[in-house]
Formats: C-alpha cells, structure tokens, sequence
C-alpha cells in the first residue's frame, strides 16, 4: 500500500506570493466588525494601497517593492477581496473607507498617503471625503467616487462603439450592469472566472500580454469561488448609495493626484476638478486601465515625484 503523503503547495496563496516581495509580511486585522488581510513592508511615511477589481494585493507587485525602499507600503485586500472577509453587508465607500481608516487607528498612523486604483480608488476618495483629517495626500488610478454622471452610463453601446478595445471614446463598460445583478453571476461564473478575465484584460489593456499568465491565474483562483464573485460584485451593487452619500460631502483639500489611462484619463480631467481643490491629472493614455501591468517605471515616477 502506498503510504505517501503529497502536500502540493498553493502557488497562488499569499504565503507563497509574499515570497516575491522581499521585505514584506502577510497580517489581517480586525477592524469595523470585519478582519482584512494586507500586507506590509518598508520604512517611512505611511502609504496605503487599495487595489480594484477583479485583482487583490498582488496587483501592486511591479511597483510596492520600489516604493517600500522610501515608503511604509501596506497594501490592503478591501472588504470582499482576497483572503479578507466577505460579509453579507457594507459594500458601500463610506463603510469600506470606515474599514481603512480603522486599520490605520490599530496601526498607530495618524496621517497617512492613499493610493487607490479602480475600485480601491472609490474607497481611497471616500476615506478621503470622511477623515479629510487622516489624509496628507491622495492618489487615484483610474477610479473616483461614485457620481451621477454613472447614471447616464448606456445600456446599449451606441452604433459602431463597442470595439475590441476599450478607449477613452469607445467606453461601453457593459459589466457596470451585469456585476449589478445578484445571485446569477456566482453561478455562471464558479471556477470559470478566466474566462471573463481573459476577456476584460483584452478589452480594458492596449498590450494584454503585460498581463501575465501568473498573474491571471492568481486573480482566477481569488475570484473563482461564489463568495468572491458576490462580494465583489456587491462593490458595484453599492454604486446608488455611493452617489446619494456624495451630495453631503465637501471639495477636497488635501494635495490630489489623478493618474489616467487611455481608458479614464478624459473623465478625469473632467470629474475631479469638481470635488478637489488641489488636483493634477497625469496622462499615461498610452497604457490600458491596468496601468501598474503596462507602465509601471511611469506609474512609479508619477508617484514618487507627487508624494516628494
């Protein structure tokens, strides 16, 4: 009889990923009723780190190595993301930018720089809008606070708009309405999550190739599970009473960077300068929405000249 014992590793898990990056640690912490996985490496001033979907931590892999060699880099899976937890409420940008800012009370950091990509950047600008106070600057990566400007978002591409890539003038984001709908995704979606990703990264990025086969299985085995897709899928669920909470907040003040892809970069420019007073819009339109993939020696110059 055979007796031996193969205990396969998960390359994807974040014990094994964390491997990659030298200097850094996997920890969770409780905050706001709900335990959040992240990970933390480097000295300095506090950088704060929210990825968006459909990706998790291992998203900031090309640049949170270089910015931890000046920066305290913690980079945190929001609620329903990666190994943090999944509960069946507080999706909404004020709740998870409640949850960020708890996990800076725990960590004793009194002010802290925010980094925000796509989804992580509607949390990064609410945790902004509600602890103006905690925030010494903030950057945003293709994502902003919910507006009502979503709401004019079309159902039906207009003719000859929906091309095999996605751009700045053929915007048709269709998934915006499909991550709207509860309970069939998850069932359609279970353990076939590459598929959808194989297609939106080749929609989203002007070279998909930059997004490696590694890396897309790393985001396929996160995403895969039922629990996964209907807590992601709930960031969107929450838009409408993102917008509604958007009406009470004020202009910002603090220091503001936009960083715009071919994909964000127009709207941008044309949203921000009516929630911020201090703002600057980078244009990197040479890369697709997952810039950190595509330029990420720019993505790093634009940050650490910002932050100084």
């Amino acid at each position: 009889m055979n007796t031996e014992i193969h205990n396969e590793t998960d390359p994807y898990s974040d014990e094994e990923l964390i491997k990659k990056w030298p200097g850094f640690e996997n920890k969770f912490a409780t905050v706001n009723g709900v335990t959040l996985h992240y990970v933390e490496g480097g000295s300095g001033e506090p950088l704060i780190c929210l990825p968006g979907w459909p990706q998790t931590w291992y998203s900031f892999h090309t640049i949170a190595p270089e910015l931890a060699k000046n920066y305290k880099v913690i980079v945190v899976d929001i609620r329903g993301m990666g190994t943090s937890e999944k509960p069946a409420s507080g999706y909404d940008k004020k709740t998870m930018a409640k949850d960020i800012h708890e996990l800076t009370i725990q960590l004793g950091l009194e002010k802290v720089h925010l980094l925000g990509h796509d989804i992580g950047g509607m949390v990064a600008m609410s945790f902004a809008f509600n602890y103006p106070e905690a925030v010494a600057k903030l950057i945003l990566m293709d994502g902003s606070h919910p507006s009502e400007g979503m709401l004019q978002m079309p159902l039906i591409p207009p003719m000859g708009s929906f091309k095999d890539k996605m751009d700045g003038q053929s915007n048709y984001a269709w998934w915006m309405s499909f991550n709207q709908v509860k309970g069939l995704p998850e069932k359609l979606l279970e353990d076939r999550f590459q598929y959808l990703l194989d297609w939106l990264f080749a929609y989203v990025m002007i070279d998909e190739t930059k997004m490696s086969v590694f890396d897309r299985a790393v985001y396929a085995s996160a995403y895969n599970q039922p629990e996964s897709i209907r807590a992601s899928n709930a960031w969107y669920q929450s838009f409408a009473q993102d917008i509604e909470d958007a009406k009470n907040y004020q202009q910002l003040a603090m220091p503001v960077l936009g960083i715009g892809s071919n994909v964000g970069y127009n709207f941008m420019c044309y949203g921000l300068p009516f929630v911020t007073k201090d703002c600057n819009v980078i244009d990197l339109q040479e890369s697709g929405h997952y810039m950190n993939e595509e330029e990420p020696e720019k993505v790093l110059e634009a940050v650490l000249n910002f932050l100084g």
